[in-house]
């Protein structure tokens, strides 16, 4: 018969695996611990870098945003802006540095500061502008209004001007010697046997009678008073076509028929001239003729007659 008492035991068996379930279980409570901060610290750092990247995302929409109405601006005030291109560099330069701030390092607190900054010098930078666009629509409004007034003294002065050469040319006409009552007839015979005709093969001479006008505009003295008279056929009668049978009337040579000085005292002056036909081969055409009187430089009055 077998000695029980030299087998073990179940009691002894529980005993000695007591001892390696309480390390299985440590062990186990330990991975489980260990599982856990690992997922509890990963999740952390995972929040965290969302944390961070939305910070990081939310600073670059700033600085886009920021960047964008600053250029808006340059764009809204045009060349004036170009004044101001120092401040302008300056900005953008500050811009690349906080983009590569943004790009490479977390370190947002330095973000925020330059961001900080860069809004102060855009601010700075809008009131600059708008300082000079109100000084600059200021001194707009002034050039208009000086320029305004200079047209408007330019246009004074035209005016005054053509009124001045206006009233000149109404002085210079009306200080011209003026002809009137102006007659032409043919006669035959002379001094109490002058008879008027009117026709053309008995005219012996012709007469031209006028009035020189009173005219206290004028200076007193001698004046050459020319009478052109025009055959129907246009031709000028005249004594010859020499020079000492012409006149200078604007710059033209013009012939005339009879010539005349007077000693004009600027009153009214009533004259009769005659132009005598010498010869028989000066037979006058039957037709209208025309008169026309000068005097320094002006034709002073015209009239008409006819002959049968």
């Amino acid at each position: 018969m077998e000695n029980i008492s030299s087998y073990p035991n179940n009691g002894e068996k529980k005993r000695r695996n007591n001892p390696l379930i309480i390390v299985l279980v440590v062990l186990i409570a330990g991975l489980a611990l260990l599982a856990w901060l690992y997922l509890s610290t990963r999740t952390r750092l995972t929040n965290l870098l969302e944390e961070k990247e939305g910070q990081r995302t939310e600073l670059q929409h700033e600085l886009d945003s920021l960047i964008t109405e600053h250029n808006n601006i340059k764009l809204e005030y045009g060349s004036l802006s170009d004044s101001l291109a120092g401040k302008d560099s300056i900005i953008q330069a500050n811009a690349v540095e906080i983009r590569k701030l943004l790009d490479t390092q977390y370190e947002f607190y330095k973000v925020k500061k330059k961001l900080d900054k860069l809004r102060s010098i855009s601010q700075g930078y809008l009131k600059q502008m708008d300082s000079l666009y109100t000084v600059n629509r200021e001194l707009k409004q002034e050039n208009e209004q000086i320029r305004s007034s200079y047209q408007k003294e330019q246009q004074r002065s035209t005016s005054l001007q053509k009124d001045k050469e206006a009233l000149s040319e109404k002085v210079n006409m009306a200080a011209v010697l003026k002809a009137y009552k102006i007659t032409g007839l043919g006669v035959r015979g002379s001094g109490d046997k002058e008879r008027a005709t009117d026709k053309a093969k008995r005219v012996e001479k012709l007469k031209v009678c006028f009035t020189l006008g009173e005219n206290s505009l004028l200076s007193a003295g001698r004046k050459d008073v020319y009478v052109r008279i025009a055959r129907p056929d246009k031709t000028i009668i005249a004594r010859g076509k020499g020079d000492e049978y012409s006149f200078n009337y604007k710059g033209e040579i013009l012939q005339y028929s009879i010539k005349e000085t007077v000693n004009y005292q600027n009153q009214a002056i009533d004259l009769c001239l005659y132009w005598i036909n010498r010869s028989l081969k000066d037979d006058l055409p039957a037709g209208v003729y025309v008169v026309s009187v000068y005097s320094e430089d002006y034709e002073i009055g015209q009239s008409t007659f006819e002959l049968k």
